[in-house]
């Protein structure tokens, strides 16, 4: 990309971005050929790096590097697939890149014009180069994640050239704050964070204080186990989140921001604060900004880990230095928040939602989506699918669509069982209700609720009361204790699930833990204690029969409970004596030669010898 230093740097005013903007979308650099390699974060582990130097090295050596640029970009969506790339206008996807592959592509697509077919995406019993063919592509609809894949994250001007800060400059000279508020009441946004609050709204209240010291802040401590959308955003499209911060900030009136990361996320963190110091660099952060007399600047808070953080009163506590505990409501932010100020708080896919909200109006927003759920949603699709990664999808977009249609279906050749959505504290939709439109009402009349945007896909070899007993003890681990109910509530619950999984659960154990998840649910003083159990609510409204099985018969049908299990050596065993000799306890018994047998009091389940065994002698079940 050209020297930033050279342009019109700092912007003084908004015709002065309008002509950036132009510059650079009339540059050499910009019209050139695009080589668009996945620098996410699960590329950039699969070696995606690598990679982008071995097609760099070729390009040089074919002396085509002042012809071709390649572009580091955010996360293209299918990361189970990386290294991924794609190449040209025409868009040809490539997956499972390595670095020995970078002659034969520039050799025989770069410079030959004929596709490397082994390295194209398998749509049944053919294989498809474009990418807008590629069934996970084209069912989706990216508007949050509209410059993901297109944009190097670290370069301001190529925000900028894909209309970047246009909309912060058409609120600073044509809206007011009032209109700003009512534009994203219009378009019916609702918060992504988990809870889905009118946007608008949370606005309005905060807009209204007379109090001079406001904060904006942004939700960025992701802990959902499989989430991974907010990372990606500020890994792909952090300016994207900074202008919208900006355009809520001027909305209510503050002059002083914080983004609350997980120091987890290290590549995200080092993105974002990249962003800052640029839009500083450009007037577009500090004081002044565009030359309207609007003031406002941002600071990164890194957490430490803890989930509960994600709460928004403990989010804020945890940023004035004190240890993260939520705080009873009322008062809410809007009225007292960080430090006692009127404060807004919503997360990195709402913030990100705004800047094309307002350039486009609200009323055009509230085309996607449903009567009460608006807009698009990403999500974060993994377990058993055959492409996992990160999807975007208009809201109410049926569960069948997302899991089979860009997912691919089971990847396991099995059936669909379940699919967990909105992470420890959501519930899990069973085959019955695979037909589930994707929005707020709707998951919630099925026990579920849309969350963050996790979603980890079963397939009818989990059992389900251990898919509970899992996600009760996350919840029983994060909780920060201060609330008698999520402390003691959660971990008697967790004592009862391990119960039942260990065969020891007897049936006055299920009417416990109904009587139990309501009162955790109803007294908790926070979202987390309110929604912990959740996991179990739906997977005993669902799968019932399994707690019974697991109590009535000691038994569990998919033989993941370890102290439920049972081996047994068949009729075909030969005697070899290979499970014999890897048996950590000396649990099988037998002469060479002769059928084995295990002494079921001695065996410890660990399933050597099943996995040691070649001649299929050995069952589990």
């Amino acid at each position: 990309m050209m020297d930033l230093n050279k342009l019109m740097c700092p912007i003084k005013s908004s015709s002065e971005l309008l002509a950036l903007h132009q510059t650079i979308i009339d540059s050499k650099e910009f019209k050139s050929d695009k080589i668009y390699i996945c620098a996410g974060g699960g590329c950039i582990a699969s070696g995606s790096m690598k990679v982008k130097d071995a097609i760099a090295a070729q390009l040089e050596q074919a002396q085509l590097n002042d012809k071709i640029s390649i572009v580091e970009t955010g996360c293209l969506g299918p990361c189970a697939l990386g290294p991924v790339m794609i190449i040209g206008k025409d868009e040809t996807f490539y997956q499972n890149v390595k670095p020995k592959d970078a002659h034969e592509i520039v050799e025989q697509h770069i410079k030959g014009d004929t596709i490397v077919e082994r390295l194209i995406h398998p749509v049944g019993e053919k294989k498809v180069a474009k990418r807008s063919d590629i069934p996970f592509f084209k069912n989706q609809k990216k508007d949050v994640l509209r410059n993901c894949g297109k944009i190097n994250p670290t370069k301001i001007a190529d925000y900028i050239s894909f209309g970047g800060y246009q909309a912060l400059s058409k609120v600073l000279t044509e809206m007011t704050s009032e209109k700003v508020v009512s534009e994203v009441t219009i378009s019916g946004l609702r918060g992504r964070g988990g809870a889905g609050f009118p946007t608008g709204v949370k606005w309005g209240y905060a807009s209204k204080s007379k109090d001079p010291i406001k904060y904006i802040l942004c939700n960025a401590d992701e802990g959902d186990p499989g989430a991974f959308m907010d990372r990606s955003i500020l890994e792909g499209d952090p300016h994207s989140v900074l202008e919208g911060m900006i355009i809520g900030a001027y909305a209510i009136g503050s002059s002083q921001g914080y983004i609350y990361v997980r120091a987890e996320y290290p590549l995200a963190v080092e993105r974002f604060q990249i962003a800052i110091d640029q839009a500083r660099e450009f007037g577009l952060l500090g004081e002044n900004i565009l030359g309207s007399g609007f003031n406002f600047d941002l600071e990164i808070r890194k957490g430490s880990g803890a989930f509960v953080c994600g709460e928004e009163t403990a989010l804020m506590v945890s940023i004035e230095g004190k240890r993260g505990e939520p705080r009873p409501r009322p008062p809410f932010p809007a009225e007292k928040g960080l430090w006692n100020k009127p404060t807004v708080l919503n997360n990195v896919e709402t913030f990100s939602n705004i800047p094309q909200l307002i350039l486009e109006g609200g009323e055009h927003y509230a085309k996607t989506g449903t009567d009460k759920s608006k807009g698009t949603k990403i999500f974060a699709l993994a377990g058993t699918v055959k492409v996992s990664g990160l999807v975007e999808v208009a809201v109410g977009t049926p569960l069948r669509e997302l899991v089979f249609d860009i997912g691919g279906g089971i990847s396991t050749g099995k059936k669909y069982k379940a699919a967990q959505i909105g992470g420890p504290s959501g519930g899990c939709i069973p085959e019955q209700h695979l037909d589930v439109p994707l929005d707020y009402e709707s998951l919630n009349s099925l026990g579920a609720i849309m969350g963050s945007g996790g979603l980890i896909v079963m397939d009818e070899s989990s059992c389900m009361v251990d898919v509970a007993r899992f996600f009760m003890e996350f919840v029983q681990e994060e909780s920060c204790g201060k609330c008698t109910p999520c402390r003691e509530g959660t971990a008697r619950m967790l004592d009862l699930l391990n119960k039942i999984c260990d065969g020891n659960g007897e049936m006055s154990d299920l009417d416990e833990l109904e009587k139990l998840s309501g009162t955790v649910k109803n007294a908790s003083l926070c979202g987390l204690g309110q929604t912990a159990p959740n996991p179990f609510q739906s997977t005993f409204r669902y799968f019932k029969e399994e707690y019974i099985e697991h109590i009535r018969d000691k038994k569990c049908r998919t033989a993941v409970c370890k102290s439920l299990i049972k081996f047994e050596i068949l009729d075909a065993c030969n005697g070899c004596q290979s499970c014999k000799k890897v048996c950590p306890v000396e649990a099988i018994l037998g002469d060479k030669k002769q059928q084995h047998i295990i002494n079921t009091d001695l065996c410890i389940r660990c399933g050597l010898c099943l996995s040691t065994c070649k001649f299929d002698a050995i069952i589990k079940y």
